[in-house]
């Protein structure tokens, strides 16, 4: 059996791999329609839990508990709600996990979040406020016995003055309590798997979930990725070349660089995956059936999730 027969038979027979999902908050009616739509497109497909992403401010705080609240009430999905440490102190944000937490919320995902001048400008932790991640980790256990995730960077944090001071704040988040690093996306497997093995070395033995963003729209995932210092290769690049106006074939293009991603991947021995949905489901729901992930029915959904 050749290599590619031999993958896809392992992957079709294989019933351990996981998956979860992100969305974001929707601002609009218009993209409320879309988000819902992507999640119940996704739900049927049993993903280990879902998250959803939060920004500093009222407005957007309360979009992100409006939505859990709503996974909680309506779904079979287990949402992970995130929190950052930006601009509120300890108390506002204890405030806000309590909240989840009479939400049904369980699983958070804590993150020190972006300066509020925005990514590039230098953070300074809020007056009274958790200072870093590591600090929300511990203050959340504190709190409650919460299932707590964290952010992981395979090539290395932009604030980070080296990889080393970036596997040194890590370990702080898993010491303090994290129980799942969940990475930025990537695009070359390479640095996903030189990351896992020094993230070994340095003592960090939490589970390291691969985060996979496939590119809907080229300009708009390479905006993401400078601002995040994820790297985007030149064979990339050219994959995409000329498909600016062409959302159709970008679309087939986009599935063909994901699922070669997470084949590889597969070899590799990964068995856990997190897609960055950007509130889309049809590449995400195209690559878990690549995986061999099947529509589960609700009483087998509700059994894996309880």
């Amino acid at each position: 059996m050749d290599r590619g027969k031999e993958r896809r038979s392992r992957l079709l027979g294989d019933g351990d791999i996981t998956v979860s999902f992100e969305f974001f908050p929707p601002k609009t009616e218009k993209m409320e329609e879309a988000l819902w739509a992507a999640i119940r497109r996704l739900e049927p497909l049993a993903p280990r839990f879902v998250s959803v992403t939060y920004g500093a401010g009222g407005s957007t705080r309360e979009r992100t508990h409006a939505t859990v609240a709503r996974l909680v009430r309506e779904t079979s999905l287990t949402p992970a709600a995130h929190l950052t440490c930006v601009q509120a102190t300890r108390d506002e944000v204890d405030e806000v996990a309590r909240g989840y937490t009479a939400a049904g919320v369980r699983h958070i995902v804590a993150l020190r979040g972006d300066p509020p001048t925005g990514v590039g400008s230098r953070y300074s932790p809020h007056p009274g406020g958790y200072a870093n991640a590591a600090d929300l980790v511990a203050g959340l256990k504190r709190l409650s016995n919460f299932e707590v995730s964290v952010a992981g960077y395979p090539e290395k944090h932009p604030d980070s003055p080296s990889l080393q001071a970036d596997l040194d704040n890590l370990k702080a988040k898993v010491d303090a309590g994290a129980s799942r690093i969940i990475t930025q996306f990537f695009f070359d497997n390479a640095h996903f798997l030189r990351f896992l093995e020094a993230a070994r070395a340095h003592g960090i033995w939490a589970p390291i979930v691969p985060g996979i963003v496939p590119i809907h729209n080229y300009k708009q995932v390479s905006g993401f990725a400078s601002r995040c210092g994820a790297s985007m290769p030149s064979w990339l690049a050219r994959r995409f070349d000329g498909l600016d106006a062409d959302p159709q074939t970008t679309h087939l293009v986009a599935a063909a660089v994901a699922a070669e991603q997470v084949m590889d991947l597969v070899d590799q021995g990964i068995r856990q995956f997190h897609f960055y949905t950007l509130n889309r489901a049809d590449l995400v729901y195209a690559i878990c059936h690549l995986l061999g992930l099947r529509p589960q029915p609700a009483a087998a959904r509700e059994a894996v999730n309880a």
